[in-house]
């Protein structure tokens, strides 16, 4: 099965606090199979267990089959399969130690679950297996001068090499649902073990980065107010605009220079017009919001990607946090 279809998305995914946050935008009832990928309130951990984390990864040696030949091992080399269908989840070098989904993303974290306000509020697949998150959250969200947000502490891991097992604190900006990180912030974003012969996962660490969460809401909250008290004129962020997008010169080809006139289009609308950026246009965070909101809504997809498992991949990888702090320090260059 595709990773990069609806199918996969309503089956291997689970979201929680429907009740309150209301439906997954790739929520599709025919899609669904045999047990909705929904729930109401918080998503059981046994359920997480069950429905994705049931089966295990395996190391199997990789041999090169020549006709006429015997088979040679690959040198230095192994295959990661799951253990109930033998996919192919990555090849890495044989120094690489997997880090099965159930411990790493459950097991460190559950007795801390059961013993304070945090609940699982997502979970799932992606990439065929390999790769795989868990999203412990409050169940409320939080609110600061009109922004309405809610922090996550985001557990993951991949087979294929792409992800360390990693735990890093993003948060949603609830009225476009743009994951973000605190990108004024330098330090103790993320706790991260590479796989490798001496990863051990230790447990206090793991308690150290739950309290994150906690943490994050009182320095996203400090970081909204700094950008909410950062003025900008539609002048300046006219000409950010024109720093984030591609210079336009003689050389720029015509189809190159029609994307740039509708993504600058695109900017300008969302400054204007859009409900998740215009109530704070003429602010730093109104400008943060709509380059935010223009990756994971606006910018196109490639070939048959799905918008969410690439907004997904972006957050696991760091891709968002990253672009984030990117736009954080060019606005600062522009009004200082």
């Amino acid at each position: 099965m595709s990773t990069e279809t609806s199918e996969w998305l309503n089956q291997n995914v689970l979201i929680g606090f429907t009740e309150q946050r209301g439906e997954a935008w790739h929520y599709k009832a025919s899609d669904q199979g045999a047990e909705a990928n929904h729930y109401a309130g918080a998503i059981p951990i046994e359920d997480v267990r069950r429905r994705l984390f049931n089966w295990k990864a395996q190391a199997v040696p990789m041999w090169v089959h020549r006709e006429g030949h015997e088979a040679t091992q690959v040198p230095n080399r192994m295959a990661i399969v799951r253990d109930d269908t033998y996919e192919v989840l990555g090849v890495p070098s044989s120094s690489y130690v997997a880090h099965q989904y159930d411990e790493a993303l459950l097991g460190k974290v559950s007795d801390l679950i059961d013993d304070s306000e945090l609940a699982i509020g997502s979970a799932g697949l992606l990439k065929g297996g390999a790769v795989a998150w868990v999203q412990i959250e409050m169940p409320e969200n939080m609110q600061v001068a009109g922004v309405e947000f809610r922090p996550h502490l985001l557990a993951t891991t991949s087979f294929n090499g792409s992800i360390a097992t990693t735990y890093k604190r993003v948060v949603t900006i609830v009225v476009c649902d743009n994951t973000r990180a605190a990108a004024l912030s330098e330090d103790g974003q993320e706790y991260r073990v590479r796989h490798t012969a001496n990863s051990q996962m230790v447990l206090s660490q793991a308690r150290d980065a739950l309290r994150i969460v906690f943490q994050l809401g009182e320095s996203f909250t400090k970081e909204i107010k700094q950008l909410l008290d950062i003025k900008v004129t539609d002048t300046q962020f006219s000409n950010f605009v024109d720093r984030i997008l591609p210079p336009v010169n003689t050389e720029t080809p015509k189809t190159g220079l029609t994307k740039i006139e509708a993504d600058r289009a695109a900017y300008m609308n969302l400054w204007n017009n859009d409900p998740r950026v215009s109530p704070w246009k003429n602010t730093g965070f109104g400008v943060i919001q709509s380059v935010n909101t223009f990756r994971q809504h606006l910018r196109p997809t490639r070939g048959s990607t799905i918008r969410a498992e690439r907004n997904m991949m972006d957050t696991l990888t760091g891709v968002t946090e990253t672009k984030d702090r990117e736009a954080v320090n060019k606005l600062l260059t522009l009004v200082r």
